[in-house]
């Protein structure tokens, strides 16, 4: 599938499924499976700083960190989805359209960036990454959430092994981290969310490796280092 037609089918994709997200978005964030991401935003980045939330969708979780302190500006590739996410607005929140490949913002503009299940949905996860850390300032943290191998939407990507196009880039946490090492970035913290039933006591014993296998969910907390760039000479 062509750029240009991934963004485009993408988008459409993201503005039918606005109003169903928005239904489900405020409990996801406060008791589901994105109940930890805040939290672990907290843990690992001082409150007043500036964040872009890409790919924030209805922009409940944007909500969220500006409740905690944080200077926050989301962006999604649906337009609908940002219609909801602005009703939202206040003094230290915005929101705006745009793709991750290409965000609107400048060089260095924001302490950190997150990206929750949205990197899968670009055709070259690398690039994007590339994107989002050219607007973090130097030693800024990018918090990463990708869906593990146990999450039900990673069907979206299924219809490849039929030849069909698909929109969905689905990654394995330990791809996605490789990919963030290999461009430089420095892994400082991870945490991992798991299905229902799967409790952090029966996961406290096993390898980090298996760890990544069970979850439903892995958040990646990295610091942009001075050698970020030097996959792009």
């Amino acid at each position: 599938m062509k750029n240009k037609e991934w963004h485009e089918s993408a988008k459409e994709r993201w503005d039918h499924n606005a109003s169903n997200w928005h239904s489900k978005s405020v409990s996801m964030w406060t008791e589901g499976s994105r109940k930890d991401i805040v939290p672990f935003m907290v843990r690992n980045i001082p409150k007043g700083s500036s964040i872009a939330d890409l790919g924030c969708g209805d922009g409940f979780g944007s909500y969220l960190l500006h409740q905690e302190g944080y200077d926050v500006t989301g962006m999604d590739l649906s337009e609908k989805m940002v219609e909801i996410a602005k009703k939202q607005e206040k003094e230290g929140l915005s929101f705006a359209q745009g793709d991750l490949t290409n965000p609107p913002f400048e060089k260095e503009q924001f302490d950190a960036v997150m990206m929750i299940n949205s990197l899968e949905w670009t055709e070259d996860p690398f690039h994007a990454l590339k994107q989002a850390t050219q607007i973090v300032k130097q030693d800024g943290r990018l918090c990463i959430g990708i869906l593990g191998p146990t999450a039900h939407p990673r069907q979206n990507s299924f219809p490849r092994l039929y030849g069909e196009g698909v929109i969905c880039n689905t990654m394995m946490p330990w791809e996605l981290e490789h990919l963030a090492l290999t461009y430089g970035l420095e892994k400082e913290d991870e945490t991992w969310v798991y299905k229902k039933g799967v409790s952090e006591r029966l996961a406290n014993d096993l390898s980090h490796e298996l760890k990544q296998a069970l979850t439903f969910m892995t958040l990646f907390m990295f610091r942009k280092t001075e050698d970020d760039l030097e996959g792009e000479k």
